[in-house]
């Protein structure tokens, strides 16, 4: 249904960005890809723009001559949103790289999308200033691939998540028009939300070109514990027994056994002991303004787990020791990609659900005959689950895990869960999008992205 892309789409594309179109094939080898299991489709041309307006000449021109485009940031997603699916033109965003400007005064920050995550948060915490969503892959990927995917991220259980500091966004639409979302302001009921429609929505709808986002004072404090448990399911418990008591931690992280073990190989680092006995650790951090207050806090904490069942729990006493142990936290996607062939599955139900949705995805592992190593953000019940190839055959992995994960999205939405919490439908997850939406909700998506894109040429072959 697209036009395959000709000299003279070439000679037009270099003539917007100069030597900035590639064509060559290490490139285009390049751009072929994200972090989503094993799947390479080749674009027919990557473009790397600097300007809304340059963006503009180039959707107008593909608008007009049918020519797909797949908007590409750092390509750290885990749901194929960055794959060329139709070939086309890849358009990537890494020249936009710059943060605009750190109002003070107002608490925002307005920065482009190619910008680092990291990059940022430490942009603004130099003026005393925090960005809090920290996705896993914060030191690598992109601020507007993480407002495109509505990212999250350990610190989301206090926190909340990206949708929840975006207040304006500069937009370019498939017709090269570039508008405005909203408004640079903490309130609006001025219509409908365009700038949460777009949050979220993967590079369907429009290219980000300048993001406005909130910020809040940085916390000055921080205390992290590392607990064991002997029961994976008691570990979930034990999540909502400590909310429940009236403490919020900064983050409330799960990993299973397995997780653990697999990433202190991959790095090396075996200064923590995992006993024969330990099933499964959560690494938990209070942060603020006030040490005493954080240290009751522990204690209350503390008391918390005394109703459980666990091991010598470990308190980080150096800023050394707490980068360690978050390291070893956000290290476990890619040791468990190191170790094995996996698919990723990105569960979320409501947190008291935790301990069922880990029982289902064992009992169905079980059934289907596939190991699963979990882990995730379990202080907003969101559950990564990896499943492992192993010893599976290719007819068991391509024909019947896709049965076995139908019937673990199914538990999930019967627990009041979704299908993805963090890291999109994208291309892999959209063959599932009938268990958590009916099929007039889909029709409604449909619609809304003929709107934007009545010939489909965005990102196609993504979320629906």
């Amino acid at each position: 249904m697209y036009k395959s892309i000709g000299s003279e789409d070439i000679s037009f594309f270099e003539s917007i960005v100069q030597e900035r179109c590639f064509v060559d094939l290490e490139s285009l080898d390049m751009y072929s890809h994200d972090e989503t299991e094993d799947i390479f489709i080749l674009p027919e041309v990557v473009l790397k723009p600097s300007s809304a307006e340059e963006i503009s000449s180039i959707m107008q021109y593909c608008n007009e001559q049918n020519l797909c485009v797949t908007p590409s940031g750092a390509r750290t997603g885990l749901s194929g949103g960055a794959i060329p699916v139709h070939h086309g033109v890849v358009l990537s965003m890494e020249k936009f790289d710059k943060v605009i400007e750190i109002d003070e005064q107002n608490y925002q920050v307005t920065v482009e999308p190619g910008v680092i995550t990291e990059v940022l948060q430490n942009a603004v915490k130099e003026k005393g200033l925090f960005y809090p969503p920290d996705p896993a892959s914060k030191g690598s990927c992109f601020i507007g691939g993480n407002v495109s995917e509505n990212s999250g991220g350990p610190k989301a259980v206090k926190y909340g998540v990206t949708n929840e500091y975006v207040l304006n966004l500069q937009i370019v639409l498939t017709s090269g028009e570039i508008i405005w979302t909203g408004a640079n302001v903490l309130k609006n009921a001025t219509g409908y939300n365009l700038t949460q429609l777009i949050t979220g929505s993967e590079g369907t709808l429009a290219i980000i070109t300048k993001i406005v986002l909130k910020l809040i004072t940085h916390p000055t404090h921080d205390l992290l514990m590392l607990v064991p448990f002997m029961d994976s399911e008691v570990a979930c418990d034990a999540v909502g027994a400590i909310l429940r008591n009236g403490i919020t931690p900064s983050g409330m992280e799960f990993m299973e056994r397995d997780a653990l073990i697999w990433t202190q190989e991959f790095l090396n680092d075996r200064s923590i002991l995992v006993e024969d006995n330990h099933a499964a650790h959560l690494l938990i951090e209070v942060d603020g303004f006030n040490p005493e207050i954080l240290m009751s806090d522990c204690t209350k904490i503390m008391d918390v787990l005394e109703q459980f069942e666990t091991g010598e729990i470990l308190f980080a006493e150096s800023q050394a020791q707490k980068d360690a142990l978050w390291k070893l936290r956000r290290s476990v996607g890619e040791a468990v990609k190191a170790n094995s062939i996996y698919k990723e599955e990105d569960t979320v139900v409501p947190r008291s659900a935790l301990p069922a949705l880990l029982n289902h995805v064992k009992r169905i592992g079980y059934k289907y005959g596939f190991k699963s190593v979990c882990y995730g953000h379990a202080g907003d019940g969101n559950l990564h689950v990896n499943i492992i190839k192993g010893e599976l055959t290719d007819k068991q992995w391509n024909e019947e895990l896709p049965i076995a994960i139908r019937e673990l999205f199914t538990e999930v939405v019967k627990l009041g869960g979704t299908i993805s919490g963090e890291h999109g439908i994208g291309l892999v997850q959209k063959q599932y999008m009938d268990i958590p939406f009916s099929e007039k909700s889909l029709d409604l998506m449909r619609s809304i992205k003929a709107v934007f894109d009545p010939k489909g040429i965005l990102n196609p072959g993504k979320i629906i």
